[in-house]
Parts: structure tokens; C-alpha cells; sequence
């Protein structure tokens, strides 16, 4: 397979988390301000009690009532070496948690993605029975989780969730209510007095008053501490605002609107400091837990900047953590981005402005020059706040700020095989980008484009190539045709053709861009590299070898020459050049290059990189393909092992890898590995990148040629005659792959004894053959051939030498004269009764 070039990550980011890594303890939990709770307490204590399986039980009550508090307290005191609170109110808050976690049982797994950090997490609390204690917070919904806890046994999990009802099965619920007044009133005093004596008077009627919602108590002591107001005052103060204050207390009221209300009381108090009252609108658009402090570098100065954080971190209106983060709670968000004519600090025009310079303050945080390895980091931590942002207001209030942000984190997941959202965030980015500039704008065309890309890797070619065809002659007709974005939408096209399977169109387009390229940018530009390599590719499909091995050859000496041995698209051209070499049958050239690429990558890149993982996979198909099954299969089986491992179970690669590890099992014979390996390929294929997409038709069709070579002819058919169906649909009829489907289904056909079937079906590929790649080609001569025994199975003994004398003639022109195909022709010649 083709390497894309990437560059190496730390190495210490490949090991694997060691055994010993909660032996000091790891926690991110502390207890904080806590009071009374006793009796929930031990509730909790008698709970987790038990041995066995994974325990999960989920706190629930009003927000803010101080469910986290209770967590927190709990688990601080908790004797399992591993306590660790994860924000669970999202999957992909769930995910960070867990990639968190992963962290900081091993430190240098940072550099790898959030995805492979959390699949670390989970393997490592599956393998550790009893050692970990998982608190999940703010739950919105049981489903959230349920993934989690599938995987996972023999720990503790607290969940901590506004919902009631749902958990019965997942979890044994116990409900929290508000505050006792006694115990109120303690959390308002302690918090009150922490900096030294304050008049407590009027704080039971005060309590009394927030109805013991725990996070009211803890806002309103925290203002009054900071403010100099007494708590009578502060009354007093809510008593102007009745309705609003108290709407949200009764029983299954909303808290945010509460909550809104001491907002705007403490902001008021803030006023002298107007830029915390800004901040606070802006970070409202954020995901809540890790907005990184940078994010807000150039708002304003930095003495300016943090003490207004540290007003806002005062009032308890935001966290400020010690790793350079900020938190700030959602419903506080919620209320931020609310607008109310009737609140100064909400109104409309405001919100706007702040949504808007979240947006530009997001986009402007993303590294150019797109996502290489070594920026990956600022690209995970970036995500969730580019995500929450979109999430939270209508397409049409998009900005050139929010394209560049969906623009950036799409252009991540797209490398990481996060299909998906790609395609959502391509497609509206292009949705903006035609409002704010128009059709025939170069951001425009460069939005369209990486919308067909999005179609290309998803497997929808139907809709990928018209809209390369719609750009590239926008982008002829825009700009000119030197120009890059032209010659990257050409490129575009072509790859769109080839993988459709059009290589009429594909290579003349290929060859067009490569020498538009070489007169542009010059011979050694890192893009005409590139572009010499895709026309080598295409020569390479169509089984051009006299041209795609010369020019594989001359690109990897431009690639040593100008950029170097060991970077990392020299290695992706050597291991090209291996691929053409191995397709030409040259396999004294194709191995020892194969064995020293792997060697390089794993030198250079480290044994866990993608591109050495890839390379590991092409030295095991290498020696499968010279019949070397002792060396092929443990090579193979090491590279999904490692795959799984660096990448994650649903990564593309890993997937290629499993489908190569059950190929080689069959070659051995050894069915009963090959067919499970293929059945679980096809169903995560068909989960991760839906039923129609080319390589889950790939699969499909190897687990019919599985059960075929195992005999089991009624699941094969109509696995074949599946497979064939959906290319056809999805490829169209004269696709590569679609006449392998064909000729695959044929031969079962003639295994089955369905002769009425199998003959037309060899008559179609022979004459597909004949017409399109010509008489004298291998695929013809095994036309020939295929159809004459199936002509000799149905007794037609006079048409079936026929085709045999004339598989017997093309193979004497492409063959060798010892070649056994020719022996084999001869014999079946003989036996109807031919001459040879």
C-alpha cells in the first residue's frame, strides 16, 4: 500500500502504560468546600462495598445541588489507587476524560491522539480489576457512558447526573436532595469567613431563602465574601427580583434561571472591571472544562487579562486550574449566551460580538501549515472548543473565522480517519463560505474542493467527481490554469477518477497536472514530487510497469536528493517503488527494498508510527506473495497487534491490517482464524465507514472467497452476488473491482454446479476484456480459459477447445515457454480433445 508521508513522534509516546503506573496514586479529585451529607455518605460507602464486577451507581437531583460536591468528597477518601472525575457530559467529554486519564498513568502518551490515549485508558482500567475509581459527572444521557461501561470490569463508577430515570440498566441510582438548612447555612458561613471574621447575620434566612440549592449557597457566600455585602443585603437585593430568582426552585424546576440571576448580581459588582464580564461571554461558547488560557492571548493586555480571570475565578464564575485551563460551569455558559434586553450584561448585541470573537480568537489558535505530528497536541486540545462552538448557534450566523476552525479540525480528523464529522463541518464550511463571498471566490473553490475530498475518502464517488469536475473548471475559469489551488483541484480529480476506476480520464489528467507542475513550481517542489508520484501511481493501477517503475525510480532519487533519505515522503516513494517492483513480479528488487524501508521507518519514525506500521504490513505481504507463509504470518500478525495498539481498533489502517493477517491465514489453509478476522473486518468496515464504501465492499467480497474456499457455497453466493450487486451500484459496472466481483461469482457459480449462471457470466468478462485491455493480457487469457471450463463442465466439449486453443495462443504470447499456466492450458486442451 501507498504511505502517506508524516512525521515521527516522540518515542516514548509508543510504549505501552506499565504495570506499575498507579503505584504513587493517581487522582485529579479534591474534596473542595464540603459540609454535613453524612447519611448520603455512608449510603455511598455501603454501596461500593461489593466485590466482583464493575459497580456503578449514579447520583441524581436538581442542578446544583451539589451532586459533584458529594463525588468529590467520596472518592478523596477512597482507597483505590486510581480516582479519577471525568466532565462526562458529552461522549466526547467522555473520551477527553479518559484520554486524560491515559495521561497521567503515562505521561508520554501525550503526543499520540485523543482517540488511541482513550483506547489505552480503557485497556488499562479492563486489565486492573479493583485498583480505579471512575467518577462520571454530569451525565445527560445513560447512552453517553454505556460504551464505557461495556468495556470495562472489576472497578468503581460514580456517576453524578440530573436525570432521574433511564439507569435501571446501567446503574443502582440514589437521589440527593438540597441541603439541610443547618448544613446550609454552615457551607455559606465557612465560605464566608475562609480570609478572616465576617458578620454572619441574616445567612439562615438568606439560605432559607436559595431553598439549600448547594451551588446558590456557594455563589451567593462567594459574592458576599468578595463584595463586602452582607448576606441581609444580599436578600434584600433578591427580593427585587422574585419571580426570576425563584422560578426555577420548585420541584423539576430549571436551575439555569436561578443561576442567571446571581450571575447578573455578581457581574453587577463587576462592573468596575468590565472585562471579566466580557470573558465571560466569550468563553461561554467553549467547551466547559480545559479552554486553554492561550485562546485568550491578545484580548487584552496581560496584567489586564488576569485580573480579570481572577475576579471572575473569585466569584467561583470560573475555575482556574493549574494546568492552564479554565473551566467555568454550563449552566453559566448557558445563561452567557442567552440573550435578555432586560439584563446589561446580556444584551443581544453583545452575545453577538462575543460568539463572533470566540469564533476568530478558535480559528486564529490553529497552527498553519496544517495537522503534522508534531502539532497534533494543539489540534486535540483545540477540537472540543471548535465542536462546542458550531454546536451552539445556527449555520447562518457562521463567520470566515468559524470556516477556518471547522476548516482546521476536519483537515485533523481526515487524517486520522474520523470520517463522519469531516464531511458535516466540509459541508458546512462551503455552506458559509457561498453566503459570505459567493460562488467563484478561491476560499469558495478551496471549500468546494475539500468537500469532494470529504465524498472521495467516504467512498461516495458518485458525488465526489462531479464536484471536483464543477471545481476544476471554476477554478480555470476564476483563477488560471498555473494556478496552485487549480493544480490541487486537478489532482483531486484525477485521484477521484482513478478510485472510480476511470483511468481513461484519470491518467491524462495526471499527466497534465505533473507537467503543469514541473513548469510552475520546478522540478524538486515538494507538490510536483508529489504529483510524479500519483502519475506512477496511475501507471502502477493500469498495469503500465514499463512506465510507472521508471518514473517510481527517478522520484525516489528526487526524494533522497532534495529532501533527504529519511524524511518521511522519501520513505512513502521507497516504499512506492517497492509496490511497483512487487507488482512487476521483480521480487529480488520488491523484498530487500521493502526490508529497508521497514528498517528506516523504524529507526526514523519509531516501531508505532503509522507510516512504519504500513511498512511493516507491505515487507509481510511481500513475503506472502514469494509464498514465504513462515515469515509472512507472524510479520503479519505483529503489525496488527501493533496497529491495534498505536492506532485503535476502528482506525482504517488497522482494519487493512486485519483484512492482510486473514488473507495470509487462508493461503495457509488455516480458515479458522481467516474467517473470523474477515467477519469482524466487514462488520466494523460497515460500522465505521458505512456498507457502501469500497473497502467494506472489499471485504465483503474476501469473506465470500473465505466460506467458497471452505466449501460453504450457500453463504458465499449470495455474498457474492451482494458484492457485486454494490459495486455495480456504487463503482459501476466496469470498475476493477467490479469485475473481480464477477469473475469471483462465476466461479462459484461453477462450483455449484450452476452452469446456466456461470457461462454468461465468463462471456460478459471475456468480452469486457477483450474490448477494454485487449487480446494479448493476462486477465484475457484466464477469460478464455475460465469460460472454456465452464463450457467443459457443462459437456460443450467442441466450444470449450475453442476457448482453450485460444487462452493456449495469448499465453504463448505473454508467457514464457515454461510458464506452467501454458502446461495447464495444454493438459485441459488434451482432455476435451483439442490439439495443443
Amino acid at each position: 500500500m501507498a504511505i502517506n508521508a508524516q512525521y515521527a513522534l516522540p518515542a516514548e509516546a509508543y510504549l505501552p502504560i506499565p504495570e506499575d503506573a498507579a503505584a504513587g496514586g493517581v487522582s485529579n479529585i479534591q474534596a473542595g468546600r464540603f459540609v454535613g451529607r453524612t447519611a448520603e455518605l455512608h449510603t455511598l460507602e455501603q454501596a461500593f462495598t461489593g466485590t466482583g464486577e464493575v459497580v456503578v451507581y449514579a447520583v441524581h437531583g436538581l442542578g446544583g445541588v451539589g451532586k459533584s460536591a458529594l463525588a468529590a468528597r467520596w472518592a478523596a477518601a477512597r482507597p483505590e489507587p486510581v480516582r479519577w472525575r471525568i466532565n462526562a457530559d458529552t461522549p466526547a467529554a467522555v473520551d477527553a476524560g479518559i484520554s486524560a486519564l491515559a495521561c497521567a498513568l503515562q505521561p508520554g502518551l501525550a503526543a499520540l491522539p485523543a482517540e488511541l490515549q482513550a483506547e489505552r485508558a480503557v485497556r488499562w482500567l479492563a486489565d486492573h480489576k479493583g485498583r480505579w475509581l471512575l467518577v462520571l459527572d454530569n451525565v445527560e444521557d445513560p447512552a453517553h457512558i454505556r460504551p464505557l461501561l461495556d468495556r470495562i470490569a472489576g472497578g468503581r463508577v460514580l456517576v453524578t447526573t440530573r436525570l432521574a430515570s433511564g439507569w435501571h440498566h446501567d446503574a443502582t441510582t440514589i437521589r440527593l436532595g438540597v441541603l439541610d438548612r443547618t448544613d446550609a447555612v454552615d457551607l455559606f458561613a465557612r465560605i464566608l469567613t475562609q480570609h478572616g471574621p465576617r458578620d454572619t447575620g441574616g445567612a439562615e434566612a438568606l439560605c432559607a431563602e436559595l431553598g439549600g440549592l448547594a451551588l446558590a449557597v456557594e455563589q451567593a457566600a462567594a459574592y458576599c465574601a468578595e463584595t463586602g455585602t452582607s448576606p441581609t443585603a444580599y436578600l434584600e437585593m433578591l427580593a427585587d427580583w422574585p419571580t426570576e430568582m425563584f422560578a426555577a426552585t420548585h420541584e423539576g424546576g430549571d436551575s439555569a434561571r436561578t443561576i442567571a440571576r446571581i450571575w447578573r448580581l455578581t457581574l453587577d459588582r463587576l462592573t468596575a472591571t468590565p472585562l471579566a464580564v466580557d470573558l465571560l461571554r466569550l468563553l461561554a461558547w467553549y467547551a466547559p472544562d480545559n479552554i486553554p488560557r492561550g485562546l485568550l492571548d491578545g484580548v487584552a493586555a496581560p496584567p489586564a487579562l488576569v485580573t480579570a480571570i481572577g475576579r471572575l475565578a473569585v466569584y467561583d464564575m470560573v475555575t482556574d486550574n493549574h494546568d492552564g485551563t479554565l473551566s467555568i460551569h454550563r449552566l453559566v455558559q448557558s445563561v452567557a449566551r442567552t440573550p435578555d434586553d432586560e439584563d446589561p450584561h446580556r444584551q443581544p448585541d453583545d452575545i453577538t460580538h462575543a460568539r463572533d470573537h470566540a469564533a476568530e480568537l478558535l480559528a486564529n489558535a490553529y497552527p498553519t501549515g496544517g495537522p503534522i505530528p508534531a502539532s497534533w497536541p494543539r489540534y486535540r486540545e483545540l477540537l472540543p472548543h471548535t465542536d462546542a462552538l458550531v454546536s451552539h448557534h445556527a449555520p447562518e450566523h457562521d463567520t470566515v473565522h468559524t470556516v477556518r476552525a471547522l476548516t482546521c479540525a476536519a483537515a485533523y480528523r481526515r487524517n486520522h480517519g474520523i470520517l463522519a464529522p469531516v464531511l458535516d463541518a466540509r459541508q458546512r464550511a462551503l455552506t458559509t463560505c457561498e453566503r459570505l463571498f459567493g460562488g467563484d471566490h478561491p476560499r469558495t473553490l478551496t471549500a468546494r474542493n475539500n468537500l469532494a475530498d470529504a465524498y472521495e475518502a467516504m467512498g461516495d464517488l458518485g458525488r465526489a467527481i462531479p464536484l471536483f469536475e464543477r471545481t476544476l473548471a471554476d477554478c480555470e475559469r476564476v483563477l488560471d490554469n498555473d494556478d496552485l489551488d487549480t493544480l490541487l483541484s486537478r489532482d483531486g480529480l484525477a485521484s477521484a477518477y482513478s478510485a472510480a476506476g476511470d483511468m481513461d480520464r484519470a491518467v491524462p489528467l495526471y499527466e497534465r497536472n505533473l507537467a503543469d507542475c514541473e513548469r510552475v513550481l520546478g522540478n524538486e517542489d515538494p507538490q510536483t514530487l508529489s504529483s510524479r508520484n500519483n502519475l506512477a501511481g496511475a501507471y502502477w493501477v493500469v498495469a503500465d510497469l514499463d512506465r510507472a517503475v521508471p518514473l517510481y525510480e527517478r522520484n525516489l532519487a528526487d526524494c533522497e536528493r532534495v529532501l533527504g533519505n529519511e524524511d518521511p515522503q522519501t520513505l512513502s516513494s521507497r516504499n512506492n517503488l517497492a509496490n511497483a517492483y512487487s507488482v512487476a513480479g521483480d521480487m529480488d528488487r520488491a523484498v530487500p527494498l521493502y526490508e529497508r524501508n521497514l528498517a528506516d521507518c523504524e529507526r526514523v519514525l519509531g516501531n508505532e508510527h503509522p507510516q512504519t506500521l504500513s511498512s511493516l504490513s507491505n515487507l509481510a505481504n511481500a513475503y506472502r506473495d514469494v509464498g514465504d507463509l513462515e515469515r509472512a504470518v507472524p510479520l503479519h500478525e505483529r503489525a496488527l497487534s501493533e496497529s491495534e495498539r498505536a492506532l485503535g481498533t476502528d482506525h482504517p489502517d488497522v482494519m487493512s491490517s486485519r483484512n492482510g493477517l486473514a488473507g495470509t491465514y487462508q493461503d495457509a489453509g488455516d480458515l479458522e482464524r481467516a474467517i473470523p478476522l474477515y467477519e469482524r473486518n466487514l462488520a466494523d468496515r460497515e460500522r465505521v465507514l458505512g456498507s457502501d464504501h469500497p473497502q467494506s465492499m472489499s471485504s465483503r467480497n474476501n469473506l465470500a472467497g473465505a466460506y467458497r474456499q471452505a466449501g460453504d457455497l450457500e453463504r458465499a453466493i449470495p455474498l457474492f452476488e451482494r458484492s457485486l450487486a454494490d459495486r455495480e451500484r456504487v463503482l459501476d459496472s466496469d470498475h476493477p473491482q467490479t469485475r473481480n466481483s464477477q469473475d469471483d461469482l462465476a466461479g462459484a457459480y461453477l462450483e455449484a454446479g450452476d452452469l446456466e449462471r456461470a457461462i454468461p457470466l465468463y462471456k460478459r468478462i471475456l468480452d469486457y476484456n477483450r474490448r477494454v485491455i485487449g487480446g494479448a493480457h493476462p486477465d484475457t487469457m484466464s477469460s478464455w480459459n475460465n469460460l472454456a471450463s465452464a463450457l467443459e463442465a457443462a459437456g460443450d466439449l467442441r466450444r470449450a477447445a475453442f476457448h482453450y486453443e485460444r487462452a493456449l495462443a495469448v499465453g504463448k504470447v505473454i508467457l514464457s515457454p515454461e510458464h506452467p499456466l501454458l502446461a495447464a492450458v495444454r493438459t485441459s486442451l488434451e482432455r476435451v480433445g483439442g490439439v495443443p
